[in-house]
């Protein structure tokens, strides 16, 4: 019996893309291979049959020099004792669907290199720097050492001993991967024998141990913005460890650590501070000079000023990464209590004691109302 036309069996045009002849392939390999067809009775045979006629056209026509022979000679411009192996078994369907489960189980981290290795992306780096306040404001340049991997100078890279070389894995023929095979599905996995390389190194280089680069230090110039927090973290491309295969290499995450300040604290664009000032002057009122990261500034105290009052200096805090206004200083007032007084100062306050007394309530209006509640707390 005439064999029937590839392309009717795949049920395509004769101008069919590639993609297109793969996946009526695969639609006719699910529907009738064996493992899926299994009893007895003519129905199975026909799934057979047709299986193995499906494989027979998708050989042919998605190899680009059989397909153009194909097209122009029919049947005759192609050798049928040449169609690939396992032609009964799982060979065919394998590859048609290896790739879609490789991608499943191996897509993570893993993109396709030279000779089918496995590619994989280095490791990110993680790395933690310390920076004052005033820096996490303004911004900095800095200087740092990372760790870095470089070109063994013993075997300049092979991972091989000098005069020896590294062999191609028998485990995976080179590839780097290898394929499990279960009912209809393959699954792809890193070779357990060479972890993905695809080379076997019989002895390994004493230098670098078989890896073919040393760790060493390397500085780099970062730079850092102004208005970074506490925990931020900076991005580096490209600086973390070097990939697998020819594989990208991971990133370098810079954490900001900001050490605690002797007189601000931050509370996101704001700062806060306290201020200590004199008993006279906060009774009789005055200026006085406040800290500020852009240097010294001045607030006028009004006269009775109590301890606790809080000063606001709109524009004195810091400008942070996503915002547009600088935040605020909040200037807390701690009034000190004089220590270690002569005799004359004792006699001078025991004197404006006795007179604030004789005021009465008008020199401590929050002591009467202090008192008050007392007395109702205990009726």
């Amino acid at each position: 019996m005439a064999k029937r036309d590839f392309y009717d069996i795949l049920g395509v045009p004769k101008n069919a893309a590639d993609d297109d002849i793969k996946k009526a392939y695969r639609k006719l390999a699910m529907k009738h291979h064996p493992d899926r067809n299994q009893g007895e009775g003519d129905d199975t045979k026909k799934s057979e049959e047709k299986f193995k006629e499906a494989k027979e056209a998708y050989e042919m026509l998605s190899d680009p020099k059989k397909r153009a022979a194909y097209d122009q000679h029919g049947h005759a411009g192609v050798d049928p004792n040449r169609g690939g192996p396992g032609a009964e078994g799982m060979g065919g369907f394998a590859e048609a669907f290896g790739d879609i489960f490789g991608d499943i189980f191996n897509g993570g981290g893993r993109r396709g290199g030279g000779g089918g290795q496995q590619v994989f992306r280095g490791a990110d780096l993680s790395y933690a720097m310390e920076i004052t306040l005033e820096e996490a404001a303004r911004g900095k340049d800095a200087q740092i050492r990372i760790p870095s991997w470089e070109s063994c100078d013993t075997c300049h890279g092979t991972g091989a001993k000098p005069g020896t070389s590294a062999k191609t894995c028998t485990t995976c023929n080179g590839a780097g991967t290898v394929h499990m095979r279960q009912g209809f599905f393959s699954i792809q996995q890193t070779c357990p024998h060479c972890h993905g390389s695809g080379k076997i190194i019989p002895e390994p280089c004493t230098s670098c141990n078989g890896a073919g680069k040393i760790k060493r230090q390397k500085t780099l110039e970062v730079k850092i913005p102004g208005g970074v927090g506490e925990g931020m973290r900076i991005r580096s491309a490209g600086n973390g460890e070097p990939g697998t295969n020819g594989g990208p290499a991971g990133d370098l995450y810079i954490e900001i650590r900001v050490k605690d300040h002797d007189i601000f604290e931050r509370d996101g664009d704001d700062l806060h501070c306290t201020v200590p000032v004199s008993f006279t002057t906060v009774a009789l009122g005055g200026s006085i000079e406040v800290p500020t990261l852009a240097g010294k500034a001045e607030i006028e105290l009004p006269e009775g000023t109590q301890h606790g009052k809080t000063f606001r200096l709109r524009g004195k805090g810091i400008k942070g990464l996503r915002s547009s206004y600088p935040g605020d200083l909040y200037a807390h007032v701690s009034v000190e209590t004089p220590v270690k007084l002569t005799e004359h100062q004792r006699k001078l306050l025991k004197e404006l004691d006795e007179a604030l007394k004789k005021g009465g309530e008008k020199h401590s209006p929050n002591a009467k109302s202090w008192t008050d509640r007392v007395k109702d707390l205990f009726k």
